[in-house]
């Protein structure tokens, strides 16, 4: 009579655990990171031979031998470095979009303001002594003088907001590596099989995969499930409770640099925002030069240009803008109309005309224009390349999740069985206790 009564204890002990863990599946179905629990049952030992009875068998009714989670290892590893590479395209993607706006050649784009200045120039030369057309012309060289300003303080304002944007990434990296040690150190600690132990193998989960979407990482796990995650290279970010922090520096063209303390190591990012970031500050670094650049040649034959010439008052022509360093820094000379050098030694026009010789192969204009052609290549590429790693992410994500992801229908069954379950065994004390009851009223 014992052992029936131990029997459905032990069945609404068991039963009663695993409803527990179904009301958990159910009420996390939108939980983000969670992974469906199973309970796993086994037959609880059971007893025999028992006094006048030789080969006899009491079994042992049910138990609960632990909690486990619904995962594919493989499936978790590939969905984390998907997500590392979509990572990584969609940074770069966002600020290579970033800098083709900047460039874009609108109406108060580069391309437009240089050619005005030689539209200008050529509407001068149908008139050399007309103020207007020469007040027109030093307002062109001056717009075009602003457009290169704000063209390199825009593109200045870009590389600005890469850094912040990768110290804020490094900085949750910081704070992910720091969290992923307290689990390691939560799971060492956890009950093996608990549920305790099964919220903490998730949020491991989600911390890997976070990192993973900061830059690439190799992780491997020891016997209690705590993650051991290293770079690419090999050193190591977390070891147990045992933390690396990662820094990012900044070169003054704005490219963008990572290391690992301690042990002073470089980090270089093969995939992730990190590596994303990375590539959108050289890209961006790469256009500021190439911007500096045309300024100076812009700068360069305008001014030798207009030197050749001679003004309204038959002085040599001066120079029509300081370069001061770059394009960032690139002014208009004040020059009155008459300051305008639209003569040479043969005509009134003379030097003026030839400000059409600029605009030749290997031109200003030119260059600009192939300049921001190579930027719309380098946005589509940049494009077509995170949708094919965001359409990998999404379906390794998929795999992932249709062996993870809570399934309502199911758990709707699972519930129901174990409600029975629970119930059956509920009953089996109820039937012991009322056979225990009829045989002691016999006496």
């Amino acid at each position: 009579m014992s052992d029936l009564l131990a029997i459905g204890a032990s069945g609404i002990k068991a039963y009663g655990q695993a409803l527990s863990v179904v009301g958990d599946n159910i009420a996390n179905a939108q939980t983000e990171g969670y992974v469906r629990r199973n309970v796993r049952l086994a037959e609880a030992p059971s007893g025999g031979d028992i006094v006048l009875s030789r080969n006899s068998i009491r079994p042992g009714g049910v138990l609960a031998a632990g909690v486990t989670r619904a995962t594919d290892q493989w499936l978790i590893d590939d969905a984390r470095i998907a997500g590392g590479e979509a990572s990584r395209q969609s940074a770069r993607l966002d600020w290579v979009t970033a800098t083709e706006s900047v460039l874009a050649d609108g109406g108060a784009g580069i391309g437009n303001s240089v050619t005005s200045v030689f539209t200008a120039a050529e509407q001068l030369s149908g008139n050399p002594g007309s103020d207007t057309l020469r007040r027109q012309f030093l307002t062109s060289v001056d717009e075009s003088a602003a457009n290169f300003r704000r063209t390199a303080s825009a593109l200045g304002s870009a590389a600005t907001g890469v850094a912040t944007e990768a110290q804020g990434a490094v900085t949750q990296l910081n704070t992910d590596l720091s969290a992923l040690s307290r689990i390691n150190d939560g799971l060492r600690r956890a009950r093996p099989g608990s549920s305790n132990e099964a919220t903490l193998l998730d949020e491991r989960d989600r911390l890997v995969g976070t990192i993973s979407n900061a830059t690439d990482v190799a992780i491997s796990y020891d016997s209690r499930g705590a993650a051991i995650v290293k770079t690419a290279s090999g050193d190591t970010l977390v070891d147990g409770t045992t933390t690396a922090t990662v820094s990012v520096n900044v070169a003054a063209n704005g490219t963008l640099s990572y290391g690992i303390n301690p042990g002073a190591t470089t980090l270089t990012p093969g995939s992730g925002a990190l590596a994303g970031l990375s590539d959108a500050a050289a890209h961006i670094a790469d256009q500021r030069t190439a911007l500096d650049t045309l300024a100076t040649q812009f700068s360069t034959e305008l001014n030798a240009a207009h030197q050749a010439g001679l003004d309204a008052n038959g002085n040599p022509g001066a120079a029509l803008l300081n370069l001061n360093g770059g394009a960032a820094a690139m002014v208009a000379v004040a020059l009155a109309p008459d300051d305008v050098a639209a003569a040479n030694g043969a005509s009134m026009n003379g030097n003026i005309l030839a400000f059409n010789n600029l605009r030749g192969p290997g031109g200003v204009e030119q260059n600009i224009s192939a300049m921001i052609a190579a930027q719309a290549q380098t946005t589509a590429s940049a494009r077509a390349q995170e949708a094919a790693t965001s359409s990998r992410r999404d379906g390794s994500f998929a795999a992932r999740d249709a062996i993870g992801a809570v399934d309502l229908d199911r758990e709707a069954a699972e519930l129901l069985r174990f409600q029975q379950a629970y119930e059956a065994a509920a009953r089996t004390i109820q039937v012991a206790r009322e056979t225990m009851q009829s045989l002691l009223s016999i006496f």
